[in-house]
């Protein structure tokens, strides 16, 4: 092990500077006689396209504030290996990702709090959701106002979102206006994580006003190899920058946010894991826990794309340099126009049969359409559906490949492994075609580019899915809480058999929420702030 060259001594050590590690940082230094230190691997959140709402497309493929990280070869989805976004840099993930603010159904929480995770159900939860919220719309007993995380409305509405939304509900699909209020099923617009206009991310609403108090520390470019421990205490962690090895004392706590990849890995390489796959690259065992890396989830989904009969599409903008000029200036000059939008304006959450007590499909609705991430958009004027299970039963693992920190772990995702899962993606796709065929939306389509007419069984479209899907990048639950012996922490977050250590970001999450995963990564966090201040 390399000796660190210096030390920085801290009350609090918070390990990664994203949706959750931002939360920690503001909210521990609200006591000004704490010192909290964060660590980031990634830069400041300088790159200008992170703040424009369509960056995404650029933010999702840029190397210098992406881990880009990459599963073994599946071979539930073909043999191929599925590309994983995720953000390095402050704001983490918030700073990169389509920008939609989803928390799931009551009825995920309530599940967490079923399988022994008190203090997680839905009623439990509600109040860190609200005080995290400024909600454009005003307050109500779902939503808050004048927290540091702004939820807007989406400001560019195109035709071809209200076809769909028509189309919709001619299918029988309850319209909703508010997917995060008293129900989740329906039809509607997205709401956006956006100030006037600009992404708000974690680092805008959380970190950015708390690095200006005296008690805290921002160190980026900032590489944790390890986390230190004196016997079964975790003491600070060491990290790596430009070559020098920085070591970091907490006196209080280590809080591990490093998200769904990286926190596992970083307990593997410290000590934390299953004892044999410790050993087995000379980790010297801190705390056998078999459940770290274990309990992989992800939403897995596969496009329905179509050639427009318009040229509404960000794709006709794309391939047009003055439409793009005009573009542009609607932004600089009035905050408008297809730069504000996220990476679905529209969507909805249906049920596979009408008999469910609750939707288990999401549909993900693009004024384009694409391939893989890096491939760009289609060369013609073309828009998309996104369909995927939101409450898959599939579940890989994240393994060491050695104990050398600079080498990104093992991850066998096993996509569609679970029957249920090929069943309701299946179902997705015939409920997503029926909405296709209304009215509203035949006006605007020309064909189905994909999967195309020309595949109707069952089985056709589950080989479809397997060959062309993609993550939804959603990961979550490598270090589940719980009080089931594959648990890695427990309901107050912290890391079990040691101490002064917690894990707080989505791989806590003991199961995958019905929906997008930024704002109930930002509600743990902010209710793990306060198991931390009341001493828990």
């Amino acid at each position: 092990m390399t000796t660190p060259s210096e030390w920085i001594e801290t009350d609090y050590l918070v390990i990664g500077a994203g949706s959750a590690g931002c939360v920690m940082t503001a909210r521990l230094s609200e006591d000004a006689q704490s010192k909290v230190t964060v660590l980031e691997a990634g830069p400041r959140d300088s790159n200008p396209w992170i703040h424009v709402p369509i960056g995404y497309g650029k933010t999702m493929v840029d190397p210098r504030i992406n881990w880009k990280f990459e599963t073994d070869p599946d071979p539930s989805i073909a043999g191929r290996k599925m590309f994983w976004p995720r953000g390095k840099v402050l704001g983490g993930s918030s700073s990169i990702n389509g920008l939609l603010y989803v928390r799931g159904q009551s009825a995920d929480y309530n599940h967490w709090a079923q399988l022994g995770n008190t203090g997680w159900s839905y009623d439990d939860v509600l109040p860190y959701f609200r005080k995290a919220e400024d909600q454009e719309n005003g307050p109500d007993d779902f939503h808050g106002e004048g927290g540091p995380l702004r939820v807007s409305n989406l400001v560019e509405r195109n035709p071809l979102c209200e076809a769909f939304i028509q189309s919709g509900v001619a299918a029988g699909i309850p319209r909703n206006d508010d997917f995060n209020g008293a129900r989740q099923e329906g039809i509607g617009y997205y709401q956006l994580t956006t100030r006037n206009a600009r992404r708000c991310s974690a680092a805008v609403g959380y970190l950015r006003p708390a690095a200006k108090r005296p008690n805290v520390r921002v160190e980026t470019d900032a590489a944790v190899h390890r986390i230190l421990f004196e016997g079964k205490r975790a003491t600070g962690a060491v990290f790596k920058r430009n070559g020098t090895f920085i070591g970091v004392r907490a006196s209080r706590e280590v809080i591990l946010s490093a998200g769904s990849i990286k926190s596992p890995h970083l307990l593997l390489l410290s000590g934390i894991g299953p004892a044999e796959q410790l050993q087995q690259y000379g980790v010297p065992v801190v705390q056998d826990s078999a459940g770290v890396g274990e309990n992989l989830q992800d939403h897995y989904g596969a496009f329905l794309s179509y050639r427009s009969r318009l040229p509404l599409t960000i794709n006709d903008i794309m391939m047009s340099p003055l439409r793009q000029v005009k573009a542009g200036l609607q932004y600089a000059l009035m905050r408008k126009g297809p730069l504000t939008i996220s990476a679905a304006q529209v969507g909805a959450f249906v049920k596979s049969h009408p008999d469910l007590d609750a939707p288990d499909i999401q549909f993900l609705f693009q004024t384009f359409s694409h391939g893989d991430f890096e491939e760009g958009l289609d060369k013609f004027s073309g828009f998309a559906n996104v369909v995927h299970p939101s409450r898959p039963e599939s579940r890989g693992t994240l393994q060491l490949k050695s104990a050398d920190p600079e080498d990104v772990p093992s991850v066998q995702a096993n996509y569609l492994s679970a029957d249920y899962d090929c069943r309701v993606i299946v179902d997705g796709f015939r409920l997503a075609r029926d909405v296709a065929r209304q009215d509203a939306m035949t006006d605007h389509i020309l064909a189905e580019i994909a999967p195309s007419a020309d595949l109707q069984s069952d089985d056709e479209l589950l080989d479809y899915a397997r060959q062309t899907g993609l993550s939804i990048a959603h990961q979550v639950g490598t270090c589940k809480m719980g009080v089931d012996p594959m648990a890695v922490v427990d309901p107050t977050l912290r890391v079990r058999g040691v101490e002064g250590l917690r894990v707080v970001d989505a791989s806590v999450m003991p199961k995958l929420v019905s929906g997008n995963t930024n704002a109930p990564t930002i509600m743990i966090a902010e209710k793990a702030a306060d198991l931390i201040k009341s001493g828990a």
